[in-house]
């Protein structure tokens, strides 16, 4: 699998989401339009699709103007994402120009003598944070003060990324308490919340340091290593970074209390994230024209992975506006109805995995599936709750891997790494994580 992926040549991000987008035009010319009912649930007042009601629609293909015009449609479908990046990705990088960040960095090199250690506390960290609130296109913010840990670790930039979003992934994916995942596959499911809570704390509590095992076992082999990344300073670290750093730590604290008590969502995120820049820059001295300027500096190095997420929406547009998204859906759930259930049960975890491309949205992909699969299970004879641990394993883990995915390209664009060089790291430990997910399914239901 690694020798076929080093022989493939990916263009670049921006290049790879365009072409995706043409590519879902042309669909649109060669599928059929269809859709399934929806209403409205009112116990969630969500949209909700209605299994077994999909009836073909008058054709409605995407030309080449419509494609492009799409572009600009998901930047703006995408606003409240690109918003969190820029104001996230501004505060961390007016922290990093005050130098408070490399020197406590630099201090906790000097002190660690274990470099293995710290790769697996910072990995538990980043799991933890998946699993309670789906963290995900955070982490891109993120990136430049996980290549200088990983750099002064002695290992390189894929590192900093499997420790990152490899871990957040995984504990996203399996996490019994993830609200965008399991908690709404659930709910679409019409199974009650924290339905198999013990199985998937049993997979996150597993899949975590089995990702972590991957991670350390090719650090060494770890050959990204960009060259402007260092932790090399000349001041050692005093009170003040410590204050600079907490106060760009603490809107996290805030927003995971946030999400799980209120409900939050990016905009809350941005806000907190909007005063913490500006208590950064008045405590740091630059005062407040200072702290404006050196903030709008922070926010242009993320304005190419606020662009990508935005791009990639803009397949979603094509593929909504096309009508064929619940054709793909249909086309793929009903070859499972002829097959056994435990073997239409496995072949969930793929389709999902082929679905996660077209809708990459963790949330967007249940509300689509769940209320499907969910009774095709009752017919097959299987569990409800397997159908959502097959969404869960083909789906939210494949976040670590689909191109379509536009934060993902961010964070390798944004650590230097090659997507196909990303790609042989992580598809082999991916794989692996899935096959979890499928023993367990085997397990539950036998």
């Amino acid at each position: 699998m690694t020798k076929l992926l080093s022989r493939i040549h990916f263009p670049h991000p921006m290049a790879l989401l365009l072409g995706g987008v043409l590519l879902a035009a042309l669909l649109t010319w060669v599928l059929p339009a269809g859709a399934y009912e929806r209403r409205i649930d009112p116990a969630s007042s969500r949209e909700r699709v209605v299994a077994g009601t999909y009836q073909r629609l008058e054709s409605s293909p995407i030309g080449l103007a419509a494609a492009i015009l799409a572009v600009p449609r998901g930047i703006e479908n995408g606003a409240e994402v690109i918003v969190v990046i820029l104001f996230v990705g501004g505060a961390y990088a007016m922290l990093d120009r005050t130098g408070a960040l490399s020197r406590l960095v630099a201090a906790l090199l000097g002190r660690t003598r274990r470099p293995r250690s710290v790769v697996v506390v910072v990995s538990a960290l980043f799991a933890t944070l998946g699993a309670l609130v789906n963290m995900h296109e955070e982490i891109i913010a993120l990136i430049p003060v996980l290549l200088v840990l990983s750099r002064g670790l002695g290992f390189g930039a894929i590192t900093a990324l499997a420790m990152s979003v490899g871990a957040a992934v995984v504990g996203s994916g399996f996490g019994p308490t993830n609200p965008f995942v399991t908690g709404i596959a659930q709910q679409f499911a019409d199974i009650p919340s924290l339905t198999g809570v013990g199985l998937r704390l049993a997979l996150t509590v597993i899949g975590v340091p089995v990702w972590i095992a991957w991670t350390l076992s090719q650090a060494r082999r770890d050959d990204v290593h960009p060259d402007n990344v260092g932790v090399s300073v000349s001041d050692p670290a005093n009170w003040r970074d410590g204050v600079l750093v907490a106060l760009v730590i603490l809107p996290f604290a805030a927003y995971i209390a946030g999400t799980l008590r209120f409900g939050w969502g990016f905009n809350e995120l941005s806000a907190l994230f909007l005063v913490a820049a500006y208590a950064v820059g008045l405590t740091a001295g630059l005062g407040v024209r200072g702290t404006t300027v050196e903030y709008l500096k922070g926010m242009e190095t993320m304005l190419t992975a606020a662009l990508f997420v935005g791009v990639a929406r803009a397949i979603s547009v094509v593929l909504t506006d096309g009508r064929i998204i619940d054709t793909i859906v249909y086309g793929l759930a009903r070859p499972l109805e002829q097959v056994p259930g435990m073997v239409a049960a496995g072949l969930m975890v793929p389709m999902h995995s082929i679905l996660h491309v077209v809708v990459p949205s963790n949330s967007g992909h249940a509300a689509l599936t769940m209320p499907i699969m969910a009774p095709l299970a009752d017919l097959l004879g299987f569990p409800r709750d397997m159908a959502v641990l097959a969404y869960q394993a083909g789906g939210p883990v494949m976040d670590m891997l689909i191109p379509t995915n536009g934060a993902l390209l961010a964070m390798v664009q944004a650590a230097g790494v090659p997507y196909g060089r990303w790609l042989r790291f992580a598809v082999p430990g991916t794989l692996v994580i899935v096959l979890m997910g499928l023993v367990a399914m085997a397990f539950a239901v036998s």
